[in-house]
């Protein structure tokens, strides 16, 4: 966020939670993008601030993990003190979760596969209206295929994205074996080592697609040791996944940190998965 807005966007997770009965005397931010997540002190909340527009995606995640929390999936928990619900000051929408100390010790391939089967079991288990994959798919098509919203990306980059984008998405929903709810987005950062295990946050990208799309975005030694994976579709989707993290690069008010980094690593990134699945 811009320094104003983010100044803003503090003062409404402070106040939101204070009006709540927590006492909050020191705010640090913890993550700043297009919404801050903030550690609320001393009552140790996280608060997860976003601009008022995107109140449908905050209330949407707090109803993923609502579920969730029901069938004990291995998830971050809003926080229980407050009813579990989005609240909205000063044009943000204001969640309050659980704050969880992370754990130095890097989570083992084989242990991470182990929370990814227990987390997709439970997502079978909660009965929920969540979009397909391929509807993420289209809408970082559309930024692509549109020049006024990714001015600077050059021709030859923008064939590649959108020919990644457009063919490994329908061919993926042809070859995939089997379809349920997933997280969406599980990279490495959106997996917390917590003193409870390891813990998935950022639930407002639940969807429907096939497992490896969710294994995809893992270190490719996570796929190998969940059962019954698609090595092969593993591939495919890491490659598309790749291809929606550059196109939302490319856009013209991306605010991700370092993105000029990222412009060209993404894409990079996008070469080498075609290859690795033999598409190069």
């Amino acid at each position: 966020m811009e320094p104003g807005e983010l100044r803003r966007a503090v003062e409404a997770g402070r106040a939101t939670a204070s009006e709540l009965g927590l006492e909050v005397d020191e705010v640090v931010v913890i993550h700043d993008s297009d919404r801050v997540a903030l550690r609320l002190l001393p009552c140790d909340v996280l608060a997860r601030v976003a601009p008022a527009a995107q109140l449908a995606d905050s209330e949407f995640e707090v109803e993923v993990a609502r579920r969730l929390a029901d069938v004990d999936a291995p998830v971050a928990e809003l926080d229980p003190r407050v009813a579990p619900r989005v609240h909205v000051r000063d044009a943000f929408a204001v969640s309050l979760w659980t704050y969880y100390e992370p754990v130095g010790s890097e989570i083992a391939p084989a242990d991470c596969a182990d929370v990814f089967l227990r987390h997709h079991a439970a997502l079978r288990r909660i009965d929920l209206d969540a979009p397909h994959f391929t509807e993420r798919v289209a809408a970082a098509l559309r930024e692509v295929n549109d020049r006024e919203r990714s001015p600077e990306l050059s021709d030859s980059d923008r064939e590649l994205l959108s020919d990644t984008l457009g063919g490994l998405s329908a061919g993926i929903t042809v070859e995939s074996a089997g379809e349920q709810l997933l997280h969406g987005e599980p990279h490495p950062g959106n997996l917390l080592n917590t003193r409870r295990g390891p813990l998935f946050i950022d639930l407002a990208t639940c969807c429907r697609g096939p497992v490896e799309f969710d294994l995809a975005h893992a270190p490719e030694e996570v796929g190998e040791h969940y059962a019954g994976a698609d090595q092969a579709l593993i591939h495919r989707c890491r490659a598309l996944n790749w291809a929606m993290f550059s196109a939302w690069r490319w856009r013209r008010d991306d605010q991700m940190p370092d993105r000029d980094h990222w412009r060209a690593a993404g894409l990079n990134h996008v070469r080498a998965a075609l290859d690795r699945a033999g598409l190069g």
